[in-house]
């Protein structure tokens, strides 16, 4: 059986928001619009929905992407231009810097719902053989 993750649900108090600035980081396209949701699709099929949901309904969550050398050395110059606050670490002890784990490179943020979003550039445990 093959099993593929198809769409998940991200929770934001302004849907729009939150998607434009996914969108904006990742130089990707809002790609679609119906009821509550707000579609962002990424390269590998998933779609993340944004939803407007209650503050108090709205629980952080971790979002890891991985993205190319390129991808991340745009995205990351975006960071540190719009002064958003960023992260080596999960745990947010090493500010203003990136890490080199694994053979790549990796940043913390936050989107403005407080989710954790992270960029990676080489899978945790290293490119595949």
């Amino acid at each position: 059986m093959s099993v593929e993750l198809n769409h998940t649900i991200i929770h934001a108090r302004d849907n729009r928001e939150s998607a434009e600035f996914f969108t904006n980081l990742l130089d990707l396209e809002i790609t679609a619009e119906w009821g509550p949701f707000i579609a962002v699709d990424l390269s590998n099929g998933v779609t993340l929905d944004f939803a407007t949901v209650p503050a108090d309904r709205i629980t952080p969550q971790h979002y890891a992407f991985l993205i190319s050398e390129e991808e991340f050395d745009a995205a990351y110059a975006r960071i540190q231009r719009r002064g958003i606050e960023h992260y080596a670490d999960p745990h947010q002890t090493r500010p203003g810097t990136i890490n080199h784990n694994d053979g790549g490179r990796g940043v913390y943020f936050t989107d403005p719902v407080g989710h954790a979003m992270e960029l990676i550039t080489v899978p945790y445990g290293g490119r595949p053989s």
